[in-house]
């Protein structure tokens, strides 16, 4: 199995946080758990052991989130959208 997507998703979860302390274990049976490493160096777990896909969702919604980028053109089309109705 492999490990890319959800390393790729604790190095999103790091660039939002702007924080390094995150970190992701894989266990022995192929699940996932995410920990935050303290200032003393200790490591916390974070969520319980999860599979790849349940791993990836709870670390891109841990957090902070960032806005959604919204263009002119959005704007436009939502409020066509809208005047539609």
């Amino acid at each position: 199995m492999r490990s890319t997507r959800a390393t790729a998703a604790v190095a999103r979860l790091k660039a939002r946080a702007g924080s390094e302390n995150f970190s992701m274990v894989r266990s022995a049976e192929g699940l996932f758990f995410l920990t935050s490493i303290s200032t003393e160096g200790e490591a916390t777990r974070l969520n319980e052991p999860l599979e790849l896909d349940a791993f990836v969702k709870f670390v891109d919604a841990f957090g902070p989130q960032t806005p959604r980028r919204v263009s002119k053109l959005d704007v436009a089309f939502e409020k066509q959208l809208s005047n539609k109705r």
